[in-house]
């Protein structure tokens, strides 16, 4: 039986410094990529269960948008979990498909309206963007050898994205820093050998977690 992401060992308290794991998929939008005997929702939850873990093990508060794999949570929802629980990020985790390798993170540049609302905010951008960045930065030594670093792009570079006003859904409606990751390209083999081993999850997992320390203190900085 697979593992559920565990329970925060320190409880997420309003205010205080807490990670919204969102294991992307199935949305309203799509179940997740196939590839190589593959599943990315199936990936994207055994990864976030590991990351669960190492945060818990670091002390850091967390929340996730899904409780168990399968769970169908739609994007709006996926954001407003993130706004109810003031998280000080909001980590979306995904695998990519296409003729690439390695892993990018995706972050919001710009404002969209959809279902009536507009968003996210400037300082909603800004953030987002530099967590994207600093969290990229802590993942590449852990993951060099293994997984090379693609250029970081914003929401407009995603299929979705690029249809409604350059800004994925997840973002438009939430209300705090906000980065999408595409941790491999599952279609190609090298990418999925790795991502598809324990060790591969493991490193994936440590990877982030580093990258969510080093957020923290930034974020700590800016916050007092």
């Amino acid at each position: 039986m697979l593992a559920g992401i565990p329970r925060a060992d320190a409880q997420p308290r309003y205010g205080s410094f807490v990670v919204c794991i969102d294991p992307g998929h199935p949305s309203e939008t799509a179940r997740g990529a196939a590839a190589n005997g593959l599943s990315e929702n199936h990936l994207n939850w055994l990864v976030a269960v590991k990351l669960a873990n190492k945060l818990n093990a670091r002390g850091i508060s967390f929340v996730s948008t899904k409780k168990s794999e399968n769970q169908m949570v739609t994007n709006r929802q996926r954001a407003e979990i993130a706004n109810t629980n003031g998280a000080a990020l909001m980590i979306r985790i995904h695998c990519d498909a296409g003729g690439g390798s390695g892993f990018a993170w995706y972050y919001p540049d710009r404002s969209a309206r959809k279902q009536g609302v507009t968003g996210p905010s400037k300082q909603v951008q800004g953030w987002s963007r530099e967590a994207a960045h600093t969290l990229n930065e802590a993942m590449k030594p852990v993951l060099r050898g293994s997984l090379p670093a693609n250029p970081i792009k914003t929401d407009a570079a995603t299929g979705v994205g690029g249809k409604q006003g350059g800004v994925l859904t997840g973002s438009i409606f939430s209300k705090v820093p906000t980065a999408l990751v595409e941790m491999c390209f599952i279609t190609n083999r090298r990418d999925a050998r790795f991502i598809a081993s324990d060790a591969g999850q493991e490193k994936m997992a440590e990877a982030m977690a580093q990258g969510i320390v080093a957020w923290r203190t930034k974020w700590l900085q800016k916050t007092g």
